[in-house]
């Protein structure tokens, strides 16, 4: 299975709460705002900083901001910014395998890793936010509206037409697709 850290996707929540806020916010006042501890949006902020994704000032007014718009900033450069280059395999890109002379697939991972990449690549995170506008995200009560066009007997998520399931995985409101 392939699973995001804990701390990309809470670099995705954190970026796309600071363009919500359109303004400076400070680290403990993100972590309130999110529902994340604070010593680990610190830890996330600095990690963004240090790849020009938020700018970081000083001093009493001081905090963090986006350093360009969420429609310029995919979910790959995130991911990137965070754990490092996207690679399924150790052998994708020419890296070292202990069985390269066993296997036989030596390179065939690059096209599916490539695929990955430019998908991740085409998703920027104001299209993370506008999908999470569609089900709820950002608002008081998020995914209370879920699930109302569902036939009686449905579970919340199975209504009928409805863009894919979505339920609630914090206090904070974040939610997962399922």
């Amino acid at each position: 299975m392939l699973k995001l850290s804990k701390l990309t996707d809470y670099a995705v929540v954190a970026l796309v709460r600071l363009a919500q806020a359109d303004e400076v916010m400070t680290s403990p006042a993100l972590a309130q705002a999110t529902g994340i501890p604070e010593p680990t949006v610190a830890k996330v902020l600095k990690i963004l900083a240090a790849d020009d994704l938020v700018v970081s000032s000083r001093g009493a007014r001081g905090g963090y901001r986006l350093a360009r718009k969420l429609d310029d900033i995919s979910v790959a450069r995130v991911i990137a910014a965070v754990d490092g280059p996207i690679s399924l395999t150790a052998c994708v890109d020419g890296g070292g395998c202990d069985t390269r002379g066993l296997c036989g697939l030596c390179g065939q991972w690059d096209a599916v890793n490539d695929a990955i990449r430019g998908a991740l690549s085409a998703i920027s995170l104001s299209d993370m936010r506008r999908c999470g506008q569609r089900h709820g995200a950002g608002s008081p009560g998020w995914g209370s509206e879920r699930g109302s066009d569902r036939e009686p007997g449905q579970g919340p998520d199975q209504g009928r037409g409805a863009a894919p399931a979505v339920r609630d995985i914090s206090a904070a409101g974040r939610a997962e697709a399922v």
